[in-house]
């Protein structure tokens, strides 16, 4: 669990926050890709990012995934996850980070993005929160807000998913269900 408090910038970004929406390759996972001769074989995730997207979900925050690939993989995973919104082999993620906003009625100081490469820059450039990962290219980093200590698809989605709870107040009362000792 993360333990320090974001600083206030990065808090007030997080309170404000009603979507946030991920990349996949490079950002839930470690950027792997593993192709056999059928195709894409597996992707691997982490359970802790994945623990700590329901927790988004929960606390009111809707969780988007956007993605230049298409991977049924990506599908089965976000339907494990309850995450409805899946936009797979997007050319242009700042246009559907901006399109999501639109739809739901407001600004992109409501939206995050957490990527972690080139095709991602422009989504991190609009986005109230931008997140990237440790190794994502200068630029990126330059745009992100904020930067995870874990690295991709190890927990790194966690770690910001943990922040943003923090800075609302709201990590303590998820985490506190599963303190047996409260029963």
């Amino acid at each position: 669990m993360t333990n320090t408090h974001p600083p206030a910038g990065l808090a007030e970004r997080a309170r404000a926050l009603r979507l946030m929406a991920f990349d996949i390759d490079g950002t839930l996972t470690d950027g792997s890709i593993h192709i056999g001769a059928q195709g894409e074989l597996y992707k691997r995730f982490s359970v802790h990012d994945g623990l700590g997207l329901v927790w988004l979900r929960e606390a009111g925050i809707e969780v988007a995934f956007i993605t230049g690939r298409r991977s049924e993989i990506v599908a089965n995973r976000a339907n494990e996850l309850q995450i409805s919104v899946v936009l797979q082999g997007v050319a242009d993620k700042a246009q559907a980070l901006t399109e999501l906003c639109t739809e739901r009625g407001f600004g992109l100081q409501a939206c995050g993005f957490m990527g972690d490469d080139y095709p991602d820059l422009p989504a991190l450039q609009i986005a109230g929160l931008a997140a990237t990962v440790p190794g994502a290219p200068a630029a990126l980093q330059a745009a992100a807000h904020w930067q995870s200590t874990r690295a991709a698809g190890q927990g790194a989605a966690r770690e910001l998913a943990e922040l943003i709870l923090q800075a609302r107040g709201e990590l303590g009362r998820i985490i506190a269900r599963f303190d047996g000792r409260q029963a």
